[in-house]
């Protein structure tokens, strides 16, 4: 472990591991192969990089993410680690150059697609390398894209086991920021890692704040989210449909904030443009579908925002965890409604998937809608679904910071399943609603729901409350949604003991939009220097900014993202300490060596002229 706590320093400019890093790369560095679960941002890229320069050999990554490799190349290349990357990105005489250095030995790693690894000629290539120069190791990212029950589903992944048989004494570690159990015994089985190490790093995220809001003109909520909490900071929305995003990402740039589209039916090379900007640009708010994020190393993005529903709890915590991966303070924020449950509940029953699956993926989406109506510690229900006991509140959630009233409505649920039973649970939500509201309408004059005994009897409701406690009602279960019936609301075995009086039932009373998050993170270790924007003293503000220009600028010069450069952990480590000799410099966590070589005199010379007078 000397060789790897030396890189650890002198290349990374860390002083010590983080998790199970130190555990993980002393197990590869034994020739063993490993399964790492680590939450995004916890350090998974160390655990490989680390033993790739330790070890005899190139270090061989395998990677799904085609667009997001020459970023995380320019980043090593950026700490002094000779790196390169094959994909149909690059022009012939390009790979030619890569394949020589790679033959050479002048590699310390290689990024490639799984598809590309599959195919003959670079199989071949590589046995020239193991005869040659050596591989020191396989590192399979996002390795929960083998599963075919996961939401990332890659089938070539399903075929990396040819490593373990081309290449039997080369040590192999699968790593994933999102598996539940299932999904870890089908990676175990399918890239056979029977007899891996195992490790699994708990799931919390404890810089982030989860916030599950209705979606009751979720458009305007997420402007007032914005606008308070993030009305300068980089982001990403989510939307279900392709239109909506467009819609979003126009509606944002009318208020002014650079906001860009990203879905599965843009060019190619639009989504590689919006991409590149999103990355590599300040303050940028991506607007994008689930086609987005899978593998986006931008540690800054402060918030990730939902307007829409993710159909699993994996598929939740994947796509918050892309906020706040330099461990700083962000947000995850959703607003969610009536119309995302039954958009779901339908894309399901229309799917062509086979009832096994269907029954998996409707498991998920209860217990999806399940975190969202819930009334405790978010955070404990996302730990506990990965198998992870949280053992109190976590104090940085909506729930615990406004825990949410609870009104008695079995009253208010019969009336509701009532009138679903005598309108012929064949009418939508609105309807019914109509209906409960004695509304005039001719529709419900037509079908004589006028002369029900439950016409008019829901008047002490609104229309919005009405829907929100329909919404409750569709996602605990007690009705659903008939697809072929278009959309129509029947109940279900669960509705009947609440129909006849025998049981109580509790609702969420809705709340207002929280307020701008002023309290520091409760779960945050007291032996742990933090250095964020609400920590940073006034008087360093005017540092931090110089810092962030020259930056900016030093970016835009080498064609890289600023983060790239440097983390803003690491530039406001530099602010609050001030460092005034290069030897200083080097204690700031984050400058190894190349980037002190590189960078150091530059930002000793902005913090210098920055020194109060």
């Amino acid at each position: 472990m000397q060789r790897a706590y030396h890189f650890l320093n002198t290349v990374y400019g860390y002083n010590d591991f983080r998790l199970n890093q130190r555990d993980i790369i002393e197990s590869l560095l034994q020739g063993r192969d490993v399964l790492a679960l680590m939450p995004t941002g916890g350090g998974k890229s160390l655990c490989y990089q680390i033993p790739a320069l330790a070890r005899d050999g190139v270090g061989i990554v395998v990677s799904p993410l085609i667009a997001l490799m020459q970023d995380q190349v320019d980043a090593l290349q950026q700490l002094g680690i000779r790196a390169a990357y094959l994909n149909s990105t690059l022009d012939f005489a390009s790979v030619q150059q890569v394949e020589r250095d790679l033959l050479a030995g002048t590699l310390d790693m290689l990024y490639v697609a799984p598809e590309r690894l599959l195919s003959d000629k670079m199989l071949s290539l590589l046995d020239r390398v193991h005869e040659t120069v050596g591989v020191a190791l396989f590192a399979i990212d996002e390795a929960h894209c083998v599963s075919q029950w996961g939401h990332d589903f890659r089938p070539e992944y399903q075929q990396l086991s040819v490593l373990v048989e081309r290449y039997p004494g080369v040590p192999r570690i699968a790593l994933t920021a999102t598996a539940d159990l299932r999904t870890r015994e089908e990676i175990i089985q399918q890239l056979r890692l029977q007899q891996a190490d195992v490790f699994v790093n708990s799931f919390d995220r404890p810089n982030i704040h989860y916030a599950i809001t209705q979606g009751q003109n979720a458009r305007q909520q997420l402007w007032h989210f914005i606008e308070a909490n993030h009305p300068q900071d980089a982001g990403i929305v989510y939307c279900l449909s392709r239109n909506k995003v467009e819609d979003i990402a126009a509606w944002l740039c009318d208020q002014e904030r650079v906001a860009l589209a990203y879905h599965a039916g843009m060019d190619a090379a639009t989504r590689r443009d919006h991409q590149q900007r999103f990355l590599r640009e300040e303050g940028v708010i991506m607007v994008a579908t689930i086609a987005f994020g899978m593998g986006i190393d931008k540690p800054d993005v402060r918030f990730v925002a939902h307007l829409s529903l993710p159909k699993s709890i994996e598929a939740y915590y994947q796509e918050t965890g892309r906020a706040g991966r330099d461990g700083l303070p962000a947000n995850a924020w959703m607003a969610y409604g009536l119309q995302d449950v039954i958009s779901l509940r339908q894309m399901m029953a229309q799917s062509t998937a086979s009832e096994q699956q269907k029954r998996i993926e409707h498991h998920k989406l209860e217990a999806m809608l399940g975190l969202c109506e819930m009334t405790a510690c978010r955070r404990q229900a996302l730990l506990e679904y990965f198998g992870e006991a949280a053992p109190e509140p976590c104090g940085n959630c909506d729930n615990c910071q406004h825990p949410p009233e609870a009104w008695e409505a079995s009253l208010a649920a019969q009336k509701a399943l009532s009138c679903v039973y005598r309108t012929g649970q064949r009418f939508g939500v609105n309807y019914v609603v109509d209906v409960l509201l004695g509304k005039d309408d001719s529709r419900i004059s037509q079908f004589r729901h006028d002369l029900l005994t439950t016409y008019g009897i829901g008047k002490e409701y609104s229309s919005p409350e009405w829907r929100n406690i329909f919404r409750q009602l569709i996602a605990l279960g007690y009705l659903s949604v008939d697809v072929d019936g278009h959309g129509g609301l029947r109940l279900t075995d669960k509705s009947r003991p609440l129909l006849r009086g025998e049981q109580e039932l509790h609702l969420r009373k809705e709340q207002k939009p929280e307020k701008r998050r002023k309290e520091r993170n409760r779960t945050e270790r007291a032996d742990k220097p933090r250095f964020d924007r609400e920590t940073l003293p006034a008087e360093a503000e005017a540092l931090w900014e110089a810092l962030r220009t020259l930056r900016l600028q030093l970016a835009r010069e080498q064609g890289v993202p600023p983060y790239v450069i440097f983390h803003d952990s690491t530039l406001l480590h530099m602010a609050t300490e001030r460092p005034s000799t290069l030897e200083a410099m080097r204690g700031i966590t984050g400058v190894g060596e190349s980037k002190l070589e590189k960078y150091g005199q530059a930002f000793l010379d902005v913090v210098t002229a920055n020194l109060p007078t």
